[in-house]
């Protein structure tokens, strides 16, 4: 698969394109995705996704504190999974946020040699969104290309969304999100030193230093699969701000424990993939009863893991 950062260099032909913010590649954009590719493939024919970075609600300023479901380099991954020929990650910015649906057309029109435009059913680009599903049609009769709408995707019958997916991640619902995305919800974080304090009680965790943007599921305790250097393990994964040995306040950590593992980590990348919420995080009123609980816990996820078997 071919990347770029641009299409503003490119000068391609015949392309089939699919196009949006696609944070996450969930079910709804795979479908897109997987039906464009196959019928483009069957007649010859080149794929293109075109995802936008930065995300245009965080641009153009929509939601405070806006986070990603994916960093850059994962949806890259991801799409690169799927088959797609050629990903795009166009810059967006104040002045692509001005241009008109016609004018953005014109310049993928320009840059692809665009054959098939493959949209969802509520897709709408340009300023304002005024190229919407009709005003798209009518543009491709102009410019040479035709348009294909995709329907909405349900799961447990509600439509597939990054909003839906946000929402369960927010509540702590690992299992939902899971099912939206059709894999489960990932970090990535390289390991640094923490303070030690799980080696001493016998539990020792690793403190993932996770990219500032990227969704953090509520805190809580979870039952996760951890991948690094080739190899994965099971792992209890704790997200929250550690009450039982902090008074004031601190910041959010991400820390895990790997079932059967006591080597080093510190400076390896590990991915959490997180499959399900054992419990919130709490206050204990010592030690021993903390640990006591983490055991429970890592009995709980032994159980679960096993069940993947």
């Amino acid at each position: 698969m071919y990347h770029y950062w641009s299409l503003d260099s490119l000068n391609w032909k015949n392309i089939w394109l699919t196009i949006g913010s696609f944070d996450g590649i969930h079910l709804g954009h795979q479908e897109i995705i997987r039906q464009m590719i196959t019928e483009a493939h069957a007649q010859g024919n080149p794929t293109a996704v075109i995802s936008f970075y930065p995300h245009p609600a965080k641009v153009l300023g929509k939601r405070q504190d806006f986070k990603y479901l994916s960093t850059p380099e994962e949806r890259i991954a991801q799409l690169r999974a799927l088959d797609v020929d050629l990903a795009i990650s166009h810059p967006f910015n104040r002045q692509v946020a001005s241009l008109s649906a016609r004018e953005f057309m014109q310049h993928l029109q320009q840059h692809l040699g665009l054959q098939e435009l493959w949209v969802g059913f509520d897709f709408a680009l340009g300023r304002q969104r005024e190229g919407d599903i009709q005003t798209l049609k009518l543009l491709g009769e102009e410019l040479g290309y035709r348009l294909n709408v995709i329907e909405a995707v349900r799961s447990r019958e509600q439509l597939v969304s990054s909003s839906l997916i946000r929402a369960a991640l927010a509540e702590g619902d690992a299992q939902l999100a899971g099912t939206l995305l059709g894999r489960p919800y990932s970090l990535v974080g390289l390991v640094v030193p923490g303070d030690g304090r799980g080696r001493t009680i016998g539990i020792p965790t690793a403190n993932l230093d996770i990219w500032h943007e990227k969704i953090v599921p509520k805190p809580g305790v979870y039952v996760c699969q951890a991948t690094f250097d080739g190899q994965t393990w099971g792992a209890v994964t704790n997200i929250g701000y550690r009450p039982t040995f902090e008074n004031q306040p601190v910041l959010e950590r991400v820390e895990t424990h790997l079932l059967d593992y006591d080597d080093d980590l510190y400076g390896k990348q590990v991915q959490l993939r997180f499959l399900d919420r054992l419990r919130d995080e709490q206050r204990f009123p010592n030690v021993d009863a903390l640990v006591h609980q983490i055991h429970t816990d890592i009995r709980a996820a032994r159980q679960h893991l096993n069940a993947l078997d």
